[in-house]
């Protein structure tokens, strides 16, 4: 069973996308605008996007690219009633990993789903909060939203994302690298320095006493670990 993310404004293909694949075991979220789209997908990453090329709000060659920025290994599947090779090109450019012109038969679709997931293995089991509260602090990932004792707190996108991992696995030990790897991806510019910046930001912005953290912790040699009630 994947987690599936289906954003396509047919109701009427929507609908039979989302009845097939169910049938197949999946659980299928949708969107049917595409600019609701690269927020929820940084907050709750799902198995596999299905993304048409026309859309509103925008069209899927710049919600490709813009999960393609902070994403690298989600399978995303584009589908569009254009046949022209450019249009594919394009696609496959921005960072797409197959591409199906409509009409299309649900048996092909599914197949190629079936393929991409077997593709891409199986994703990090750590199951990602909407929501957060400790302390005086509120945040809403889904939003990209926080606030202190009721006063909005400016947090970078990076800086949610490191948050919200650490959370993910509150208690336990997060290595630097795996940080890395969850937060930035494949960038080649990121070191344990740059997750050592961004946490102490993170203190400096939500810890009552940067200096004596009691909410995001350090493991001396290892990484961080956060914890909500210390």
């Amino acid at each position: 069973m994947a987690d599936i993310l289906v954003v396509e404004d047919d109701r009427a293909i929507l609908r039979g996308l989302k009845t097939n694949l169910e049938f197949e075991g999946h659980v299928v979220r949708h969107f049917e605008r595409g600019d609701e789209v690269p927020a929820f997908v940084q907050a709750t990453p799902p198995d596999l996007l299905i993304l048409d090329v026309m859309l509103p709000g925008l069209n899927g060659f710049e919600v490709c690219r813009r999960i393609r920025v902070a994403d690298r290994r989600l399978p995303i599947l584009m589908l569009t009633a254009r046949g022209e090779d450019v249009d594919k090109a394009m696609g496959l450019d921005l960072g797409a990993d197959d591409y199906l012109t409509k009409p299309f038969s649900l048996t092909e679709l599914l197949a190629r789903v079936r393929a991409l997931l077997r593709r891409a293995g199986p994703r990090d089991a750590v199951r990602l909060r909407d929501t957060l509260s400790f302390a005086d602090i509120a945040i809403d990932f889904a939003r990209f939203v926080a606030t202190r004792a009721g006063q909005p707190v400016h947090l970078t996108v990076k800086e949610f994302a490191l948050l919200q991992h650490l959370a993910a696995d509150e208690g336990a030990a997060v290595r630097r690298d795996l940080l890395i790897d969850r937060v930035w991806g494949e960038d080649v510019n990121v070191t344990t320095r740059t997750v050592d910046t961004h946490v102490l930001a993170l203190r400096q912005k939500l810890e009552t006493d940067p200096a004596k953290p009691l909410h995001i912790l350090t493991v001396h040699g290892v990484g961080y670990r956060f914890v909500a009630e210390p």
